[in-house]
């Protein structure tokens, strides 16, 4: 097994020569570290993840360099994040953001620098895999550090869906083993037990999120607006519900009656918002669909319209939702929003029908839509799995 020595030369003073004494030190001279090195066994097999795990000190930074040279980001302070990303076209670069988590368009158009510690964590993995060249590892040290735990496992599972999808390679050092099941590597390496160990089974293997969903006030929404990526505004007739995980809450969705002269007893989903921290695993459809269930199982049409194309893709894919309209005409749609007296921001939607299956849902899961609760502490929960 290879060995990488670290030496350093002391600089004696009376401090030194006190430790010298104190602990009776026998070379004063200088000090040398020895990190086991073995990864022989990562050119045998085909891979996209790897982790080098330990706690501070163990050399997972000097390990990690064995694969290339760290990279430090600058992002322009003047600039909107996403116009850092000038080497793509700018739809490329909503998808790559969207991709790694940080789906939000608010955050898209802020500098860098006034983005929360998880929004700065996912910018700067965006950056450097997305500049990586074919065949090039991407390295992260200290992953994960200076991010809330729940963030971090929320973080790892957008990012290695987008690794293995775009068949990229990364390598990250991290003193946390509780990503592990949401990160899926391929391989981890410990300096303590200095061998690869390959992890086939843990990447059959899909992390568990236990979500709790409750009616809500109006005023929730507060937690939520700055994020939607149209506008803050909330019609006080909306009936509310808010998404926890951990007791953290995540998402919020509105729903409102549909205002159509011939369909009785239809609904919209008027807001889907899922905090920029949790973006990336599927929450924000998983809730929408559930919630729409519900209304379908009491016996509802249930619609949502969208100009997202991330919303698109997803229920155009989905045989929950149907297609059942699109309005591309935005000089049609200006004119109608004159009429009506509507400044709204004139763009290109797209309006589904929730057609998906509801055997599932029981009779009592339909109180949550019946209740008029105060506050989503005051009511009991329903409990789902996302996974």
């Amino acid at each position: 097994m290879k060995q990488i020595e670290l030496k350093n030369k002391i600089l004696n003073d009376k401090y030194t020569e006190y430790i010298f004494e104190a602990f009776d030190i026998q070379n004063k001279e200088e000090t040398s570290v020895n990190i086991p090195m073995n990864f022989g066994e990562c050119k045998t097999f085909n891979w996209n993840i790897g982790v080098i795990y330990g706690g501070s000190g163990t050399g997972k930074t000097t390990l990690l360099k064995q694969f290339g040279n760290l990279e430090t980001i600058n992002f322009d302070s003047e600039k909107a994040l996403i116009s850092n990303f000038d080497w793509l076209e700018p739809k490329e670069a909503t998808s790559l953001l969207s991709a790694i988590g940080l789906s939000s368009v608010p955050t898209w158009l802020r500098p860098f620098h006034t983005l929360s510690n998880g929004e700065q964590y996912r910018a700067e993995l965006a950056y450097k895999i997305g500049k990586a060249n074919e065949n090039e590892v991407v390295l992260i040290d200290e992953y994960t550090s200076v991010v809330d735990r729940d963030v971090a496992k929320s973080m790892s599972y957008a990012l290695q869906k987008y690794i293995r999808r775009y068949n990229k390679k990364i390598v990250l050092a991290s003193c946390h083993f509780d990503i592990m099941e949401w990160l899926l590597p391929d391989w981890t390496y410990s300096p303590l037990k200095g061998r690869v160990e390959r992890h086939e089974c843990l990447r059959r293997s899909r992390p568990t999120i236990n979500l709790s969903i409750f009616r809500c006030r109006y005023e929730t929404w507060n937690i939520f607006k700055q994020h939607h990526y149209l506008t803050s505004d909330l019609s006080k007739s909306a009936k509310c519900f808010i998404t926890l995980y951990n007791d953290k809450p995540i998402c919020f969705n509105a729903v409102l009656p549909l205002p159509s002269g011939t369909l009785k007893n239809a609904f919209r989903m008027s807001r889907t918002v899922v905090l920029p921290d949790f973006q990336g695993i599927g929450i924000g459809g998983f809730v929408s669909d559930y919630i729409a269930s519900l209304y379908v199982k009491d016996g509802k049409r249930f619609y949502a319209k969208t100009s997202n194309p991330a919303l698109w893709n997803k229920r155009e894919n989905s045989k929950k939702w149907r297609i059942c309209d699109i309005q591309n005409n935005l000089e049609k749609i200006r004119l109608e929003n004159e009429k009506g007296g509507q400044q709204r921001k004139v763009s290109i939607t797209k309006s589904f029908e929730y057609i998906g299956d509801v055997s599932h849902i029981k009779e009592k899961e339909l109180d949550i839509i019946r209740f008029n609760a105060d506050a989503w502490k005051d009511i009991s929960q329903n409990q789902l799995s996302l996974f």
